[in-house]
This record gives structure tokens, sequence and C-alpha cells, in this order.
């Protein structure tokens, strides 16, 4: 009888976490921009509380965050969208209007024409500036869905930069009181960590979007606007996107102006990157998360892999909370000796329980 009792405990034991498992793969899309949130939240805690020592309150804080983010986004579409529209065109071959360019394009079965004429459809597609501020636009079930997601990110940031104190308590509340200040230390470096790698990132993808634009607008790279803000923009992918993004830049350079060229543009990125890695990165990013390249590579790996590229920016992210909880818990390294990343700001002193 015993037997059977233990049996069907561990069965039921066992039954509650698979179900609990697959919830949690179900959702894993809700948890996914709930952690989305709690990073944009730790990139804005040091913006918010510098500007709340100038007696400005914490949601007028966040909302100068908010309409901060919402003006460059318009700006980068005033400016962008219409030069990147002008060079797909071209390199379409003609100048005409996009029905025209449409049904010129389904005369022909090249890859890279094709990948133009959807790259234009998409464009044309775009909001410009004028519709972020007068958003009277048809939205499509998709368009709704990630803009859904989007409110629901940005919302959960903003209640999560007034509620974290309040949150931290009922956590701590439950822990032996010797636990709780390594807890909270651990807490805060895990959020500045957080904060600094998403600040960091913004730099670099502008950065290095301006840098490399104007070396291939300067070397008479066609479609150096795109190329640009291609390998700006996967700089969100550790390791393999700037490869990726080097590599297309060089490819084109190849295809279009020659091996001269192509040299010229792969020096110009290489450059770059040397500056990135021996420059920028250890004096003014510094270590935001502390990873070495080789945990990097086998995290954005095992994500694709496991998840899909939708996670891939976030795996860095997750795999320096990881790496702070280990160091804590099984190398016992005290949070509070711990050096406290910063980019742009740092946050406030971590608090002793």
């Amino acid at each position: 009888m015993a037997t059977a009792r233990k049996a069907v405990l561990v069965t039921a034991v066992g039954v509650g976490v698979i179900a609990v498992a697959l919830a949690l793969w179900e959702i894993r899309v809700v948890i996914a921009l709930f952690f989305v949130a709690v990073t944009i939240a730790a990139a804005m805690r040091p913006g918010v509380e510098a500007l709340q020592a100038r007696r400005i309150p914490r949601s007028v804080g966040v909302l100068l965050h908010y309409f901060a983010l919402l003006g460059v986004v318009a700006v980068l579409l005033w400016l962008i969208v219409p030069q990147a529209i002008s060079q797909v065109e071209q390199a379409l071959g003609g100048t005409g209007t996009h029905t025209q360019l449409q049904q010129a394009a389904a005369h022909t079965s090249g890859l890279e024409h094709q990948f133009l004429v959807g790259l234009d459809r998409r464009l044309h597609h775009l909001p410009s500036g004028a519709a972020l501020i007068h958003p009277a636009v048809t939205i499509t079930k998709t368009a709704l869905e990630v803009l859904a997601g989007i409110l629901f990110t940005f919302a959960v940031a903003a209640y999560w930069i007034f509620e974290r104190e309040r949150a931290e308590d009922i956590v701590l509340s439950l822990l032996p009181r010797p636990k709780r200040k390594v807890v909270r230390d651990t807490w805060h470096l895990i959020d500045a960590k957080l904060g600094a790698f998403v600040r960091a990132h913004l730099l670099m993808i502008g950065f290095v979007s301006t840098v490399l634009s104007g070396a291939f607008w300067a070397l008479g790279l066609p479609y150096w606007l795109l190329l640009g803000l291609f390998a700006g923009i996967v700089e969100m992918v550790p390791v393999i996107g700037p490869l990726v993004g080097g590599g297309l830049a060089v490819a084109v350079a190849l295809a279009t102006q020659g091996w001269e060229i192509a040299v010229l543009t792969a020096t110009a990125v290489y450059g770059l990157r040397l500056l990135q890695d021996y420059v920028i990165n250890p004096h003014l990013l510094g270590h935001t998360v502390g990873l070495s390249p080789l945990i990097v590579l086998v995290t954005v790996s095992v994500v694709a892999f496991l998840l899909g590229p939708f996670y891939v920016p976030l795996s860095v992210p997750v795999a320096a909370v990881l790496a702070t909880v280990v160091d804590v818990v099984v190398r016992d390294r005290d949070p509070a000796a711990q050096p406290t990343p910063t980019v742009i700001l740092s946050a406030k002193n971590r608090e002793v329980a």
C-alpha cells in the first residue's frame, strides 16, 4: 500500500510538472513580452530617477521617455523610408510607379529581383512620420496583434517602474531574513545589467548604422542606406549578426562594383569591428553583461533552435540573468561587490535590506 501510494504521488508530481511546462510553453510569447517589458523598464529607470531627482514625477518621466522614443521613430521613418524606397526602385531598374514595378517583376524569376520587389512592397506599407502623428490608417489583423503586443509591453514596462519596489518587498518577505540582502543585491545587479545592455545596444545600432551608411555612400556602393541600416539592426543578434551584415555588404560590393570596392567595403566593416572591440566596448560601454563570446554564441544557437529567430534578441539578457544567479548561488560571489555596469546613466546605489 505504501509503495502504491508513493507511486501515485510521484506520478501526480510528474504530471503536474509536465502540465506546468506545457502551460508555460503555450504562453511563451506572453512571458517573452513580459521579460522585454522588464528589460525596457530597467533601461529607463536611471533616466526616470534622474528626472525625479529634479522634482519631475516618475509618471511624467516615463511619458517623456515614451514621447522621445516615438519622436525618434517618427523622424527616422520620415527621413529614411523615402530614401530607402528610392534606392529599391533604382535597384529594380527603373523609376516607375510601385504598381508598374510589381507588374514588371511578374516576368522575371531572379531571386534578387523578387527580394527587392518584396522589400519595395513592405517599404510602401510602412507608416510615415505623419501617419504616426495622425494614425488614421487601415489596421489589419496582424498589425492589430503587433500593436497590441507593443502596447502591452510598454504598459507593463511603465507599471514595473512603479511597482518593482513593492514586488521586491513581497518576495523578500517570503525569505529568511539572512538571505534578504543577497537576494535584493542580486535583483538590483540583474536590473542594472539588463538596463545597461539595452542602452548599449541602442547606441551601437545608431552608431553602426550611421558610420557604415556613410562609408558605403563614400565608396559609391548601391543601396548604401539599406545596407547600413541592416548592419546596424543585426547588431541585436550577437556574434552572428555583425558577420551577416558585413558579409552582405561585401557580397553586394563584389557583385556590383568589383573586387576593389569589395576589399574597401570589407576594410570599412572590419575596421569598425576593431574599433568596437578594442575602443568603444571596453571604454564606453564596459562589460554590460559579463559573458564570454563562446557563451553568447552557444546561447544564441540554443535559443534559435528551440524557440525560433523571434526570441534570439532575448538570448543574451536571459543568459546574463542566469549567469548572475549562478555566480551568486553556485560560486558564492557577493553581488554587492560586483561592478555595476553603467551606460549613459547609472541606477541609484543598491539598497541594503
